[in-house]
């Protein structure tokens, strides 16, 4: 059985890290003897939140996190943002259609650095447990001059963060499901000061699921169901340590382990896949230059019937970012003014059967800047970025955002916002280089998003709080690359996509004597169309909308808190699935339903947390991206135990 390669080499990495930089501390002979109190935390993410302003950002809070946290990051988006997914069922492939797009035009990043597997040019999102991150970001519209290449559609930001107050905290957690399913989590925080001048934190948390799907029917409603098991393990190991000065070093790691078997009970018929990855981050920080080496391995091995002789794709990345910000001008008191300007240099190998076998290597740079002004009412962002790729010339990517405090007051915040950038996607190694049917001569897809939108923020009452969110947005996307079935799926250039629409998101609150309660509803509308005619397969499709994304989506989130019991609703509801591109058949609307009832109850210092939920609440028909439905009404039991140790 094929193992990560590097797999143990990165947790190995990771625990030096935090023993060497502690030993450093304890033999430093620069500090003075007496105790001297730790510079504050510093977040060191590329945070390209705080470069694109004018732009919708969505930030998901940890009490979602938390309800969550037996869940991929499909379900929390699903029913807590507009993304339209598309996902083979429980445990298979997810991907998502952010703003009208492909799956190819949602740039994916952990800790700062884009995970896409480079074959593919996506990512699987039901590899992406929720509970391994501790911050969960959704930046939409075009982030191209501040993140690069794929961030097209949106972008999905995945973070961690240190904690300095735990000295060790313990957390075991396991759910139980419908059709055999279940799922293992464990947790480990640490905090130590191994010297006056330094302090260490860590976090280790390992997660094992069993997918059986063992569902007790074949059909649901006259649809084929379609069963498959999924294996899925994995590690998240992150190191952090700090110095009094403000030096910092992290060493982030994400290994992960995905076993998919499709119709497992037929010898002729199943199919396996089972991908793996193993990533990993260094980075460090001295005042305000930061420094990161980065590794990723995607391995692929995929078999139809016989699964002794898979085929198999191994691919590299080595990535080497430097970048450093800068105060403007700051003898001005009421105007804050940040440069940000960095390059990224990545280093691609890959061998794949698809390829004819042979080793594909390529160089990839980036340099950009990044301006941020902020005054009391403005927030200003101007960005450039330049990539360079071999054999390739992507576009100058710059962009402009702004956003304006029409109103503020104690009780209200009135907030106008717009932004203009342009974005590109270099294709992914399989359209350019699969045998036969690829074009190393594709062109980057480029494209010009618009946006603008109102936000508000108002305290009705002492006990109602109202959030509303209001964009607008328009998206065009030329060279878009497509398998062209009008010529046996050879890849071309084929495309101009137009993507316009807009979203509505409101947010209710109540909070009185120990009760909490609110709403919060989404709606999006997504239109999203070919414009112009290649050929004679394009004339029939111009204007229509896109396969598989909706033009109507919604969401509302209902709960109400008693102390440490909660009860939620959540639900989402999309109209019409186009299945074809002429629109001649599509998957019906539909709504779907979740009940979730949670308590905590504690043990002197230790904290139970159960769950219990109704997934598809109405016993909903819900076909995906095959003629399969997705199973019924299900159910799930959760439990977490948790023991924190805080500093005294």
């Amino acid at each position: 059985m094929k193992t990560h390669g590097g797999f143990l080499g990165a947790i190995g990495l990771s625990l030096l890290a935090g023993w060497s930089v502690g030993a450093l501390a304890q033999t430093t002979t620069s500090v003075s003897d007496s105790a001297v109190s730790l510079s504050a935390v510093t977040v060191r993410a590329i945070a390209p939140e705080r470069f694109l302003a004018g732009q919708k950002l969505q930030r998901i809070d940890s009490t979602t996190l938390l309800q969550f946290r037996f869940s991929t990051i499909t379900d929390l988006l699903t029913y807590n943002t507009p993304l339209a997914f598309r996902s083979y069922g429980p445990g298979q492939l997810a991907t998502v259609a952010f703003r009208g797009t492909s799956a190819n035009h949602t740039a994916v990043l952990w800790n700062g650095i884009n995970i896409n597997q480079p074959n593919l040019g996506q990512t699987d999102f039901s590899t992406v447990p929720v509970a391994g991150f501790d911050k969960l970001a959704v930046q939409y519209g075009s982030g191209a001059s501040a993140i690069g290449s794929d961030a097209v559609g949106g972008s999905i930001l995945l973070g961690s963060q240190a904690d300095w107050q735990t000295r060790l905290g313990v957390t075991v957690g396991q759910q139980l499901a419908s059709f055999r399913n279940k799922q293992t989590q464990l947790g480990l925080r640490y905090s130590s000061a191994p010297g006056a001048a330094w302090q260490v934190s860590g976090r280790t948390y390992l997660y094992r699921s069993q997918l059986n799907n063992d569902y007790p029917y074949r059909e649901f409603r006259n649809y084929f169901v379609d069963q498959a098991t999924t294996a899925q393990r994995g590690l998240v190991q992150d190191v952090y340590v700090q110095h009094r000065n403000g030096r910092q070093l992290s060493v982030n790691a994400w290994l992960t382990d995905n076993d998919l078997i499709l119709s497992p009970q037929d010898t002729v018929a199943r199919e396996r896949t089972r991908t793996q990855s193993s990533r990993l981050l260094t980075t460090y920080a001295a005042g305000t230059m930061t420094m990161r080496l980065g590794w990723i391995r995607d391995l692929m091995d995929y078999a139809k019937s016989d699964f002794t002789n898979p085929s198999h794709t191994e691919t590299d990345r080595f990535i080497g970012r430097v970048e450093r910000e800068f105060r403007l001008w700051p003898g001005l008191s009421r105007v804050t003014v940040n440069l940000r300007t960095g390059g990224e240099w990545s280093h691609y190998r890959t061998r794949t059967d698809g390829y004819g076998g042979q080793l594909i290597t390529e160089n990839r740079q980036d340099v950009y800047a990044l301006l941020r002004l902020q005054t009391e009412r403005w927030l200003v962002s101007a960005n450039i970025r330049q990539a360079f790729v071999t054999r390739f010339n992507p576009p100058l990517t710059p962009s402009l955002g702004a956003e304006y405090k029409l109103r503020q007051r104690a009780q209200t915040t009135l907030t106008a916002k717009a932004s203009i950038g342009r974005s590109y996607r270099v294709p992914t190694l399989n359209e350019r280089y699969w045998v036969e049917l690829g074009d190393p001569n594709l062109k980057p897809e480029s494209g010009v998003n618009l946006e603008g939108g109102l936000a508000l923020t108002s305290v009705l009452t002492p006990t109602l709080t109202l959030t509303t969110d209001l964009t607008a947005y328009r998206n065009r996307v030329d060279n878009w690359v497509l398998w062209n079935p009008a010529t046996d799926y050879h890849v071309e250039n084929l495309q101009l996509v137009l993507a316009r629409g807009g979203e509505l998101a409101s947010t209710l609150t109540y909070t009185q004597a120990g009760w909490q309660a609110g709403v919060r509803l989404g709606y999006a509308l997504t239109r999203t169309s070919q414009e112009r005619a290649y050929d004679r397969y394009a004339r029939d499709v111009l204007g229509k909308q896109l396969p598989y994304v909706p033009v109507h989506t919604g969401t509302l989130n209902a709960w109400v808190q008693r102390g440490r019991s909660r009860l939620s609703v959540q639900m989402q509801t999309s109209s019409r699935r186009y299945i074809t591109a002429d629109n001649t058949q599509y998957f019906r609307g539909v709504l779907l339903a979740n009940l979730l009832a949670e308590t905590q109850i504690r043990v002197a210092k230790a904290a139970f947390r159960v769950q219990g939920q109704v997934n598809n609440l109405f016993d909903a028909l819900f076909i995906s991206v095959r003629r399969n439905a997705m199973p019924g009404r299900s159910v799930a039991i959760n439990v977490l135990f948790s023991l924190p140790s805080n500093h005294p």
